[in-house]
């Protein structure tokens, strides 16, 4: 007798299809190695998900949305010195990376430069996730010049912005360079320009 866990079934499949999309993209990813990898049903799969669009975009809410809370947003909400912790995610995620991931680039960026401009609902969802991100600096980076921490010359806003994608672009010179070497550098440059922003 085949004992059915729905909520474990749909999980297998979140995590496979993450994988599989973080591998070859979207467009390109592969029901069937979905499939064979969760040794689940087209049929199983369907009640889940009716479409793949819908397999995408809960890998977006569910995997890489809370990824990017638990790595930045949360302990960027919790700081209580922007300048710091910003420095030490940094650290943090450069030691993360190994020459395997390097490749591959950073899953949201992957996402938003392949199906943001084709997909309105990935457009979306990607859109928040990178405003939970920024607000989480900018609000840093408001409350650290109130606290007497951060410059008041500096644009709060502006510097979240630019941090953000500082981040994305060495990610994807990384990935681009296939070199860790590359992502160290890059980001020692946002590191130094970080240090800047302390009053």
């Amino acid at each position: 007798m085949v004992i059915r866990n729905p909520d474990k079934t749909r999980t297998a499949l979140i995590n496979a299809a993450f994988e599989e999309i973080n591998q070859n993209g979207f467009q390109a990813a592969s029901l069937n190695n979905i499939l064979n990898e969760t040794d689940v049903t087209k049929g199983a799969l369907y009640h889940h998900f009716p479409s793949k669009l819908d397999l995408g975009y809960a890998v977006v809410d569910e995997l890489i949305s809370e990824a990017m809370n638990e790595s930045w947003v949360v302990p960027l909400e919790n700081s209580n010195n922007i300048i710091d912790s910003l420095l030490s995610l940094i650290d943090r995620s450069i030691k993360c990376r190994d020459d395997e991931s390097i490749c591959l680039g950073c899953p949201l960026n992957n996402l938003a430069q392949e199906m943001s401009p084709i997909d309105e609902g990935f457009r979306e969802r990607i859109n928040a996730i990178f405003d939970r991100w920024r607000s989480a600096i900018a609000d840093g980076l408001s409350k650290g010049q109130t606290d007497g921490i951060v410059k008041e010359t500096i644009s709060a806003d502006a510097s979240a912005y630019f941090i953000v994608a500082a981040i994305e672009g060495a990610t994807s010179l990384a990935k681009n360079a296939k070199s860790v070497d590359v992502l160290k550098t890059s980001l020692q440059g946002l590191k130094e320009h970080i240090q800047t922003l302390r009053n």
